[in-house]
């Protein structure tokens, strides 16, 4: 879920036609749990194959990402590696949450409550590591590019834009901000009611009046993954506490400064490689037909949708040299 900060954080709408040409290094689980979330049947079930499988998070990556490339968008995937110590106690909250909604969508369900079956249903998601597996498989067979992160995703996905080699984050979640990114896209999915938006950083530092590493200790009091922030305490008292320098006489539970250095040295690799490589049709044929029970008309025509799409935006690039 990340930090929240929609409170404080102003964001200008944007339109796709702004993104087109450059390259958006996407929090790769950020994006998967919103197709997971979205894509489902009318009581909240969620798309799967004849055996089972769940399959929204591979029709989510397979469409939308074709689409992306076809607005002229380069994404670049990047996935969490290992969690930092200071976010198991979030992650089993989660957990529990989760399982709290798959009992009240159950009994949803059963009372016939389809719109609360729906929005119970959206709070049960689960990633498994096959899941995992199979969207890099995906993304390899269609040529999209995507990095493994030693830890948390946004903190690699800012990397990659601070070394240059992207343009923005996307992510639904805030956090990157903390992590450095000097501009975040919410919303490039398409997915759901949300509207395409940018925040850049330093603009939205320079409206509140503060540095990035107030902004750090701003949203550990208000609560991140890494700490549960303080009682009583939301976005905008935060903001007052840290301008006005009363941080300090505030108690907290929970080391402050081992969250801190989460946001400010949070491990990266900067050998990564971004590469793209060639569609795979047969492939895609075989991992969602054969596999997952896809449409094999529409898998075929996204595959050669993709390939004009790449085609096209390639040549774009050679014609800036001439």
């Amino acid at each position: 879920m990340g930090v929240n900060l929609r409170d404080i954080i102003s964001q200008r709408e944007a339109d796709f036609k702004e993104l087109s040409g450059k390259t958006i290094a996407c929090d790769a689980l950020n994006t998967i749990y919103q197709f997971l979330a979205s894509i489902r049947q009318p009581d909240g079930t969620p798309l799967m194959d004849s055996k089972g499988n769940v399959t929204s998070h591979l029709s989510g990556l397979l469409y939308r990402t074709t689409n992306l490339i076809r607005m002229g968008i380069s994404p670049v995937y990047v996935f969490d590696g290992k969690p930092s110590e200071l976010k198991h106690r979030t992650l089993e909250a989660r957990r529990e949450r989760k399982k709290e909604a798959e009992a009240e969508w159950a009994k949803a369900k059963e009372e016939g409550r389809i719109e609360d079956a729906m929005k119970f249903a959206k709070r049960t998601s689960r990633l498994t590591e096959e899941m995992l597996n199979d969207g890099k498989k995906l993304l390899g067979l269609m040529g999209v590019p995507f990095v493994q992160a030693p830890s948390e995703g946004e903190a690699q996905c800012t990397r990659i834009v601070l070394s240059g080699d992207a343009w923005a984050v996307g992510s639904q979640d805030y956090d990157c901000l903390l992590f450095g990114a000097p501009r975040l896209v919410r919303g490039l999915t398409l997915s759901g009611k949300m509207e395409l938006s940018i925040i850049e950083l330093q603009a939205a530092l320079d409206e509140l009046k503060i540095t990035r590493e107030e902004l750090i200790d701003l949203a550990i009091l208000v609560g991140t993954d890494f700490n549960e922030g303080v009682y009583g305490i939301g976005p905008k008292k935060a903001l007052k506490a840290v301008k006005e320098g009363t941080l300090g006489s505030i108690r907290v539970d929970f080391d402050f400064d081992a969250v801190r250095r989460v946001f400010l040295e949070h491990p990266t690799v900067v050998d990564y490689k971004i590469a793209w490589g060639g569609v795979d049709a047969a492939g895609l044929v075989e991992l969602l037909c054969e596999e997952h029970d896809f449409s094999e008309e529409r898998v075929r025509k996204a595959a050669y949708e993709l390939e004009e799409a790449r085609r096209e935006m390639s040549q774009q690039t050679l014609s800036k040299w001439f």
